[in-house]
C-alpha cells in the first residue's frame, strides 16, 4: 500500500507564495510519477503539475511560469512551489502518485488566495 500526506496549504494574499509538500510512504516503486492536482468549488479536479522519476515535467498552462514542481532524490517526496498566487488558484490541492498501473491520492490540502 501507498500513503500520501500533503502539507503546506493555507491562506495567502494575492501575489504571495506557498510551498506544498507531499510525502509518500509504503511500497514505492522507483519508477513512478508524482504530481499535484486541484479542485476548486463547483469545478472538476484538474492537473496542476506532474513530474516523473526521470524528472520530466508537465504543467497546466494556467500555472506555467508561476509554479514549480520538484522531487527529492529518493523520489518519495514531491513539492510544489507556488508564486504570484491568484484568487483563481484557490482550491483543494491533491497529491497523486502513479506507479505500476495504479493511482494513489492524498487527502488534499486547502489553498485559499484572498485579500
Amino acid at each position: 500500500q501507498v500513503q500520501l500526506v500533503e502539507s503546506g496549504g493555507g491562506l495567502v494574499q494575492p501575489g504571495g507564495s506557498l510551498r506544498l509538500s507531499c510525502a509518500a510512504s509504503g511500497s514505492i516503486f522507483r519508477f513512478n510519477t508524482m504530481g499535484w492536482y486541484r479542485q476548486a468549488p463547483g469545478k472538476e479536479r484538474e492537473l496542476v503539475a506532474v513530474m516523473s522519476s526521470g524528472d520530466s515535467t508537465n504543467y497546466a498552462d494556467s500555472v506555467k511560469g508561476r509554479f514549480t514542481i520538484s522531487r527529492d532524490n529518493a523520489k518519495t517526496t514531491v513539492y510544489l512551489q507556488m508564486n504570484s498566487l491568484k484568487v483563481e488558484d484557490t482550491a483543494v490541492y491533491y497529491c497523486k502518485l502513479a506507479q505500476l498501473g495504479k493511482d494513489y491520492w492524498g487527502k488534499g490540502t486547502l489553498v485559499t488566495v484572498s485579500s
